[in-house]
């Protein structure tokens, strides 16, 4: 099963690198790493590096694509005309076509979600509109072989259910044990919904400050919405 996880600078490890942790283990795996050039990619917070060892040249389809997401760099991919038409190419190819975070903006940019549902983290969700896609604030979407997931932890929960539908719950339930996957945070304040005003004022600033570490980004992603409007809807 060819397995081709997108990467590119900006992006969030976590991303790509949880739901590789769950797909790596089926028994017939066979995972690539492919960017629009082969090499050394840089990740958002600029200190961890990845190796995509294919350029999208190279790849021609996917058993299952995964697009990561990241702070600000997804807005520059979801612009990029050569990585959107490699997604259209290798959509019309796969079983399954997923996205974590805001990988599914990227999606959306290349038509791929049009007119369907889908999530994506919380300080970018609203972008999906823009693409003729309905937002929801769902853990994790299935529409047809398509599934979205919300920010960077939920692509491990997309990868189960994933995995789930393709050798079955029981083995599924399985690597959630060999990975030992039972989150149980100290705070209960995970979702746009759960946190209190103070902590997404606070997450705000955070988002605000990893993505002005991308300059030629940063007036596109300036104009949030008010992400205290989100805890009501998106």
């Amino acid at each position: 099963m060819n397995i081709v996880i997108y990467l590119y600078n900006g992006l969030t490890v976590l991303d790509a690198v949880g739901p590789y942790e769950v797909l790596s283990r089926l028994s017939d795996a066979n995972v690539k790493f492919v960017a629009r050039e082969k090499g050394l990619i840089v990740s958002d917070t600029h200190f961890l590096k990845l190796v995509a060892e294919y350029d999208i040249s190279e790849i021609q389809s996917a058993d299952i694509l995964v697009i990561p997401g990241s702070v600000i760099g997804f807005i520059r991919e979801s612009k990029d005309a050569a990585v959107l038409n490699w997604i259209q190419k290798i959509h019309q190819t796969t079983t399954w076509t997923t996205s974590v975070c805001s990988g599914s903006v990227i999606l959306a940019a290349a038509g791929i979600l049009n007119g369907k549902k889908a999530t994506s983290h919380w300080g970018a969700i609203h972008m999906l509109r823009d693409f003729g896609v309905t937002p929801s604030n769902e853990r994790y979407i299935q529409e047809g072989k398509i599934i979205t997931a919300q920010g960077v932890s939920a692509g491990i929960d997309m990868a189960l259910f994933l995995v789930g539908q393709l050798v079955g719950v029981e083995k599924a339930k399985a690597y959630q044990l060999f990975i030992e996957y039972d989150p149980n945070p100290p705070f209960d304040a995970g979702t746009i919904i759960k946190a209190d005003t103070e902590t997404v004022d606070l997450a705000k600033k955070m988002l605000t400050y990893e993505a002005k570490k991308d300059l030629s980004l940063w007036d596109t992603f300036k104009n949030l919405p008010s992400l205290i409007k989100l805890k009501n809807g998106v």
